[in-house]
């Protein structure tokens, strides 16, 4: 596997798409931290309260490789630093809604979490209880 992770930096999320963009203040990190919709906010809200997580990036890095035909890329939806320095980089994204290139990104994000020893996590339809 050639892929390559260069950081994407924080930019304004795109206006006047069907999605829900915006800012969130976290506590966490006691900065703003964005998403793109309803379900990456409710995804970023549970994070910010989760006692396991002491940091959290938007959309951290571009993961570029090529996929035998032609150069891709991904920038996962969050990158999440635990108390004990281990990271996990988040996907969330609903069942229904993803499609064949984007479970091929979601793979390549797998595999190179595993080469780094991050954890990787796609979150499926919805969120979860947090009573459950």
């Amino acid at each position: 596997m050639d892929a390559l992770a260069i950081p994407r930096g924080q930019t304004s999320p795109p206006c006047c798409e069907r999605h829900f963009p915006g800012w969130y203040w976290s506590a966490t990190t006691g900065r703003h931290v964005g998403f793109q919709s309803w379900l990456e906010w409710d995804r970023l809200l549970l994070m910010d309260f989760d006692p396991n997580v002491v940091g959290i990036g938007s959309q951290p890095f571009w993961l570029h490789w090529h996929d035998g035909e032609r150069e891709r890329r991904h920038a996962p939806d969050y990158f999440v630093r635990r108390p004990n320095g281990s990271a996990v980089v988040v996907d969330v994204r609903a069942d229904e809604e993803i499609e064949p290139k984007d479970a091929e990104a979601f793979e390549m994000t797998r595999l190179v979490c595993a080469q780094a020893a991050a954890a990787r996590l796609r979150e499926p339809q919805g969120p979860p209880d947090p009573m459950g």
